[in-house]
Parts: structure tokens; sequence; C-alpha cells
């Protein structure tokens, strides 16, 4: 490997040189529709998990190019994109641009510093856990937990090892490459334990966690009153 996996901030620069590249890395292709197309499926499942308002304040863990918050942007107070990358929040800029209720954030790759605490409404993490070790998903529940509001919600997902898609991916990741041949940002698949495991730890209520499309699991909970 020609980079450690945990060094987020230089891997995903290093991924988005380039808009096509940025692009082929965060969805494995480059058309526009087909990624605002997405990016409308991403929000109809946080329509049907946390709940989308027009007084929310969202915020994304490793929002790319803006993918999401292109769609999500219109429909909630604010949203706020936070990435380890600079280049990618520079091509997020250029899409976003115009849009009056967007922020972006370059942030370390380990937590949402320096996003204050209890000041938003919604959290999520889609397509994200994939491309973190263990320890730094549970990291950012965390920080989801500090930076949300008093019944504030969160949301996660990840590919599902133990569904037949899943393990699929996991198969050919592993005799795909050699150890020393591994990307570093090659995905890692989470279990519905696992992501339950994380909410339960960090102090979340109503946790809840599902499959869909015999591929995702997903998470979603909420964060006491106090």
């Amino acid at each position: 490997m020609s980079q450690l996996r945990g060094d987020y901030k230089t891997v995903w620069n290093s991924l988005s040189g380039s808009k096509e590249d940025a692009y082929r890395h965060v969805s494995g292709y480059t058309d526009e529709d087909r990624f605002h197309l997405d990016g409308e499926d991403t929000v109809d499942i946080l329509r049907e998990t946390v709940g989308v308002r027009p007084d929310d304040v969202y915020l994304e863990i490793g929002c790319g190019v803006g993918r999401v918050g292109r769609v999500l942007s219109s429909f909630v107070k604010e949203w706020i994109g936070c990435d380890v990358s600079a280049n990618m929040l520079r091509l997020a800029g250029r899409r976003l641009l115009g849009l009056p209720n967007i922020r972006l954030q370059e942030i370390s790759g380990y937590d949402l510093h320096p996003i204050p605490d209890a000041s938003v409404d919604v959290v999520y993490a889609t397509v994200v856990f994939m491309h973190l070790e263990e320890w730094d998903r549970y990291n950012y529940v965390l920080e989801a937990m500090r930076v949300l509001k008093p019944g504030g919600r969160f949301y996660c997902d990840n590919v599902d090892l133990a569904s037949p898609a899943g393990w699929a991916v996991f198969e050919e990741s592993r005799s795909q490459f050699k150890p020393s041949q591994r990307p570093s940002q090659i995905s890692k698949c989470s279990t519905k334990p696992e992501i339950e495991a994380y909410l339960t730890h960090a102090g979340f209520t109503d946790v809840r966690v599902a499959g869909r499309l015999d591929f995702w699991v997903y998470g979603w909970a909420t964060k006491p009153m106090a």
C-alpha cells in the first residue's frame, strides 16, 4: 500500500485531483444525471428514517463533491458539508454555487471540529463508513452526539457484510488484491450488530437498524433530550 488507510486527508486529496477522479472514487461513475438521481434517492432514505424538516440544520460527514447536499439543501434551513479533502470541497463549491444555505467545512478526518456543541439538528454519513477504520466510524458517532442538539437525529449506512451481495463485495476485494496491494480507500463492510453497538454505546436512544435492497445496512437514532 502506497498510503496508510487511516491517513484520510492524504488519501482522499490524492483521489480527487480532477472532477472525473473525484466522481469515480465517490460513486464509481462520472455521469452527472445519475449523480443527481442517487442524491435524490439518499434524500428519500433520510426522509424515511430521520426525517427532513424545513427548519433543520443538517450536517453531512464526508460530503465529497456535494452529491446529496445539492438536493437536500432545498428542503432544509441549512446544510453543512464536512469533508477531509480540500480538493473535494473545492469541487463541491463549484457544484453548489449559488445555493444560499450551504456551508462547507474541512475537517481532520477523525472528528467534527470546529463544529460547535449542540448546534445541529441532523448528522448523517452515507457511503462513508466503508472507507473508515472501525474506531474512526465510532469516533464520528460520538462526534455526532456532541454536535447534535438535544433531540437531534443521526443516520449512517454501509454495505452489509451479512447479506449475500455484501459478502460478494467482501470476497471480491479479498481475492482481487494481495495484502500489500490493497488500495487505501478499499471498501470495508459493516454488520447490523456493529452499527447498533456504535449507536447504543454512544448514548443514543430510539436506536433502529435495518437492511435495504439485500445490500445496505443502515442505522438511525436520537440524542436524548437531557
